[in-house]
């Protein structure tokens, strides 16, 4: 039987099926991207929630194994050479999952370096940006008066958003007829942009039609469906 008890983070969340590829994870922008991976390869995987209302992601168990504290993370019982492998960084992930099923990330030397090229935009671009806007649309930052931060975000995630929509122009997906961890990576926060943040007017996403047919052919993936949902919250 595999044995995982070397990772801390076990005496928290135990592997009920230590054999499955364990996910720790939460349903935000960055989490879903690796459970629709996960789903869209059919991976077989165990799935453990981490709260942020309790601050699991700062306990010491979590920190002991995932050092940076933030979601998703995820163990491989069957890492490289047949052993356990702990992974944080939500792109470093991706990267792995695609890379171990031979699935969503070209083998093409020239366009798997663009497939990482946009995963690489949408982790230093679109996901600190969006997320700066939506502090500043929806949480803390809501009832500050002076709007200029907001305004700020706002004008740097419309620029994103133009990038992206000409990429899009003559393409299914990011990177053509083949979907791909790159579409997985910036769909998501696209529309938690829209959903979560409530910045579509804001950012002016009606401007953006081509993301917008992205965003809607995305959601409407069975496996996308499936992986929005995971870990289930506590009811």
């Amino acid at each position: 039987m595999t044995d995982l008890s070397a990772f801390a983070i076990t005496q928290k969340w135990p592997a009920r099926h230590p054999q499955l590829l364990q996910l720790y994870s939460l349903p935000t922008p960055n989490g879903v991207k690796v459970s629709i991976l996960l789903e869209e390869t059919g991976l077989p995987y165990e799935a453990h929630l981490v709260s942020f209302e309790t601050n699991d992601q700062f306990s010491p168990e979590f920190i002991a194994t995932f050092p940076n504290n933030k979601i998703p993370a995820i163990i491989d019982p069957n890492g490289p050479g047949g052993q356990p492998l702990a992974l944080f960084e939500s792109g470093a992930i991706l990267l792995y999952l695609a890379e171990k099923t031979g699935q969503f990330l070209p083998t093409d030397p020239a366009k798997r370096y663009e497939t990482i090229q946009w995963l690489m935009f949408q982790m230093g671009g679109i996901g600190p940006m969006f997320g700066q806007l939506g502090f500043f649309q929806v949480f803390g930052g809501k009832d500050y008066d002076d709007k200029r931060p907001r305004d700020r975000y706002a004008a740097e995630s419309r620029r994103l958003l133009g990038v992206l929509n000409q990429r899009l122009a003559t393409r299914t997906w990011v990177m053509g007829d083949d979907y791909t961890i790159a579409d997985m990576a910036i769909l998501p926060w696209v529309r938690n942009l829209i959903e979560r943040y409530q910045a579509a007017d804001l950012v002016g996403v009606a401007d953006f039609a081509h993301v917008s047919r992205a965003l809607a052919s995305f959601v409407a993936r069975p496996a996308v469906a499936r992986g929005l949902l995971v870990p289930q919250r506590a009811k």
